[in-house]
């Protein structure tokens, strides 16, 4: 009964929780009734919502474009909105994704929870996807990624592309254009960099580094580390685990190819002494 309690007491109070929008500019935040309120509110579908296990949800939403013009500053070229959980999660969506929704293609939506029509608990956890969360319609169109889904949001940040802000991350610049590594970073920035920093680059706070103290290509044997990457707990289970599997309709084949050459060569670039 207590756990209940305690439950509906966090849910209410993530449903009175603010936005946070921030960019170079500036700083503002936006009230869950503000959002309800807005003129370009309205009643999405999502046939397959991915917080929710695949299944069909309806939501309040916003166009997400619409949230970020709230802003002042001028996007950066190349730039990225940086979605930040209160649980660490920190997803880098790029930012011509967001903006550029065409008719019958991918448009990403903040969905909003409203205070008196509380959204389900997500699966397996105790609390809701909100008070803010980042849906798709018509993700297919450009292959988003699941990361690119982050709920519980406690912030939305335009700032510059992943490996400007942190150079450490980005592969040696001397590698051929067509290095798989190349591919290897894009994939990583869309999948691992919303929980793992590497070289301690990035915003994720759910999971370790990947290059500090060791590379996961040094202590996995390569079968195991794909077997790891596709079901983590395929080769090992814990209470707190958190990490999902990647299918190959998340990751296909060749791009989890990629991902790997990209984590082995970041193994040769670790910084000397780094832990």
């Amino acid at each position: 009964m207590l756990l209940l309690v305690l439950a509906v007491l966090a849910s209410v109070a993530a449903r009175a929780a603010n936005l946070t929008l921030e960019d170079g500019a500036g700083r503002i935040t936006v009230e869950t009734a503000a959002l309800l309120a807005r003129p370009d509110v309205t009643e999405i579908e999502i046939p397959a919502d991915v917080g929710y296990g695949g299944t069909p949800r309806r939501y309040r939403a916003v166009p997400l474009a619409a949230v970020v013009a709230l802003l002042p500053g001028a996007p950066p070229a190349g730039g990225v909105i940086e979605a930040q959980a209160t649980d660490g999660f920190a997803a880098q969506m790029p930012l011509d994704l967001v903006l550029r929704a065409a008719s019958g293609g991918a448009r990403a939506w903040l969905a909003i929870e409203p205070q008196d029509a509380p959204w389900p608990p997500l699966p397996g956890k105790q609390a809701s996807a909100g008070p803010f969360y980042v849906v798709w319609e018509h993700p297919e169109a450009a292959r988003i990624s699941p990361e690119y889904w982050p709920y519980q949001l406690a912030a939305l940040r335009i700032v510059e592309p992943p490996a400007v802000r942190w150079p450490q991350i980005a592969v040696e610049a001397s590698l051929p254009a067509d290095h798989p590594a190349r591919r290897g970073q894009e994939v990583y920035g869309a999948i691992c960099l919303a929980c793992h920093r590497i070289n301690g680059g990035g915003s994720g706070e759910m999971g370790p580094d990947l290059n500090r103290p060791m590379n996961p290509t040094e202590y996995f044997q390569p079968a195991a580390l794909r077997r790891f990457l596709r079901d983590p707990a395929s080769l090992r289970t814990w209470p707190e685990q958190k990490m999902p599997g990647f299918g190959p309709e998340q990751i296909s084949e060749a791009e989890l190819d990629a991902l790997i050459a990209y984590l082995a060569h970041m193994a040769t670039r670790r910084p000397e002494g780094a832990r």
